[in-house]
């Protein structure tokens, strides 16, 4: 029997239950999975950085921490946590990410937003949107989530770049790396989809010399982390016209406080933070597959690099 800690909120608990146990089952496994156990009884840990655990140091026979979250910035500085520490990478997770940045890019592409919310009894023809082929989109970041995306795109036919930490070779995307290439991502993006996780290297990228960067009446779309805008700068080009639009699903706070001139804005589209949510049943399948690998001695998968911080 293998036994396994479930450690995030009550309202998780009653979600995943039941998808953990029937993944356990198919995967072959005999899991004792449980809400509270002893710490030395432990050996794997479902994981919410929200959740009751803070200190890993009493769970003396943990073999891997199982994050519920792809993102691990609120967990992977933890000096305690000496056990790999898997991020939370599942297809329901990256198929409902891709669709919800397809939908917000063509929705720009597209100028969708100017016939729903400008029926004023005017018509005003004459304003064809260019052809995917002939819009540059820029993605910022290259992992499991920002690849998918861009896949995705290129299959529209839209002119994808993307830039990473390390460079990569995909194809069908123009890909860079370093500074140089983030500058140049940023000069050739109409509309920018930023998918970096969140490090103290990412913080800030869009910041007010980066935005300067972009086209003029460039298009932004955040589903990956608020912290990677320096919301102030944001404020500032989208009030000068340099930014055309920013559509935001992740910040600095959230909720988002009311008070927040992001709400106001014209130029801004506010979403809950509804981009992509980890789905139980997959997320199950993914969990189980990584126990099934430490009990059977092969490599966990997603493991994440302590030292680049995800």
């Amino acid at each position: 029997m293998i036994n396994v800690l479930f450690a995030a909120r009550d309202d998780r608990w009653e979600t995943y239950k039941a998808p953990l146990k029937q993944a356990f089952s198919e995967a072959g496994l005999s899991v004792n999975l449980m809400r509270e156990a002893a710490a030395e009884a432990v050996e794997y840990m479902v994981y919410a950085p929200n959740g009751p655990i803070a200190d890993f140091r009493p769970y003396t026979n943990l073999k891997a921490v199982l994050n519920l979250w792809a993102g691990v910035e609120d967990v992977v500085g933890n000096e305690t946590l000496k056990v790999p520490l898997c991020r939370m990478v599942d297809f329901g997770l990256t198929e409902g990410m891709v669709e919800w940045v397809v939908g917000h890019t063509l929705r720009h592409h597209l100028g969708i937003d100017a016939h729903i919310h400008g029926q004023d009894g005017v018509w005003r023809g004459g304003r064809v949107p260019p052809l995917a082929r002939d819009r540059r989109v820029g993605i910022l970041g290259l992992g499991a989530l920002g690849q998918a995306c861009a896949e995705a795109l290129i299959t529209l036919r839209f002119e994808v770049s993307g830039w990473s930490r390390t460079q990569k070779d995909i194809d069908g995307i123009t890909c860079h790396s370093g500074e140089s290439g983030l500058q140049e991502v940023l000069a050739t993006s109409e509309i920018l989809i930023l998918l970096l996780p969140l490090t103290e290297g990412t913080t800030n990228t869009l910041n007010a010399e980066t935005l300067a960067a972009m086209p003029r009446g460039a298009m932004i779309i955040n589903p990956g982390r608020g912290p990677l805008i320096d919301d102030e700068a944001l404020l500032d080009a989208l009030d000068r016209g340099h930014i055309g639009h920013a559509t935001l699903d992740v910040f600095r706070v959230e909720p988002l406080p009311p008070e927040h001139p992001f709400w106001a804005h014209r130029s801004v589209t506010v979403t809950p933070h509804i981009a992509s949510e980890t789905r139980p049943i997959s997320a199950s399948q993914v969990i189980a597959e990584n126990v099934r690998r430490g009990e059977a001695g092969e490599p966990f998968v997603h493991v994440v690099d302590r030292k680049a911080g995800y």
